[in-house]
C-alpha cells in the first residue's frame, strides 16, 4: 500500500558513515562517501561536492529588454548566452582558506551584495528595481551550494565591464522574442538561467 505521507519522521534519510575529501580547494570540496541507508544497508562511493553558491540576475533595461552575457562554458565546450551571474565569496567569513559544505551557504544580505556587484562588474549596468525571485539547491542531487535569484528592472549603463583577469564574456541586449528564440533550441542553455526567466514571466514582471 503506498502513502502521500511526508511527516517529518519519516525514516528515508540516510547516514553518512564515511567520508572522504577527494579534493578539498579554494574552488571546490569534492567528497566520496558511504551511507546507511533506511534499511541499515551500507552503499558506496557516492560522490557529493559543495562550490561557491552564487547570485544570478534577470536584468533588463529602460526599453525592456534583457541584458544579457556571452561567454566560454567548459561543461559543453561551447559558447552560450545567460543572464549575469556570479559566486558568492567565503573567505571573508570563514577560518580556513578552503571551501567546505558549511561556509558556501550564504545569507540573503550576502547574495544580494553579490547580485549587484555582479552585474555592475559583468554588464557596466546597474539598478535601483530590485525583486528577489527565489533562493534554491543548485543541484540538490549533487551538491548543496545555492543560486539566489533575482531580477533587476530599469538597468542603466554606468560605466565598462570590470572583469577579473579569467572572465572572457560581451553584453548582449535582447528582445524578449530574441530571447525565447534562443531558450527554445538556441544558445541560451543554462537550466537554473531558464528557470530565472520563468520566474521572472510567473511575477509579471
Amino acid at each position: 500500500m503506498s502513502s502521500t505521507s511526508d511527516n517529518k519522521n519519516d525514516n528515508l534519510s540516510w547516514e553518512a558513515v564515511k567520508v572522504e575529501h577527494v579534493i578539498q580547494d579554494q574552488w571546490i570540496d569534492f567528497r566520496k562517501v558511504d551511507y546507511k541507508l533506511p534499511n541499515g544497508e551500507i552503499i558506496g562511493p557516492v560522490y557529493n561536492y559543495s562550490k561557491h553558491s552564487f547570485s544570478l540576475v534577470v536584468a533588463t533595461d529602460k526599453e525592456g529588454r534583457f541584458v544579457c552575457v556571452r561567454q566560454y562554458r567548459h561543461g559543453i565546450d561551447e559558447i552560450t548566452t545567460e543572464f549575469p551571474a556570479g559566486a558568492i565569496e567565503y573567505r571573508e567569513k570563514s577560518d580556513v582558506p578552503y571551501i567546505t559544505s558549511e561556509n558556501i551557504i550564504a545569507t540573503e544580505d550576502e547574495a544580494f551584495e553579490a547580485a549587484k556587484r555582479e552585474l555592475v562588474e559583468e554588464t557596466g549596468y546597474t539598478s535601483c528595481d530590485w525583486t528577489h525571485l527565489m533562493t534554491i539547491p543548485a543541484s540538490a542531487t549533487l551538491s548543496n551550494s545555492r543560486v539566489h535569484i533575482y531580477c533587476a528592472k530599469n538597468c542603466v549603463r554606468v560605466g565598462e565591464q570590470e572583469l577579473d583577469d579569467t572572465e572572457f564574456l560581451y553584453v548582449k541586449l535582447l528582445t524578449e522574442e530574441e530571447l525565447l528564440k534562443r531558450i527554445n533550441g538556441g544558445d541560451f542553455k543554462q537550466s537554473l538561467h531558464v528557470l530565472a526567466y520563468y520566474l521572472y514571466k510567473a511575477q509579471g514582471k
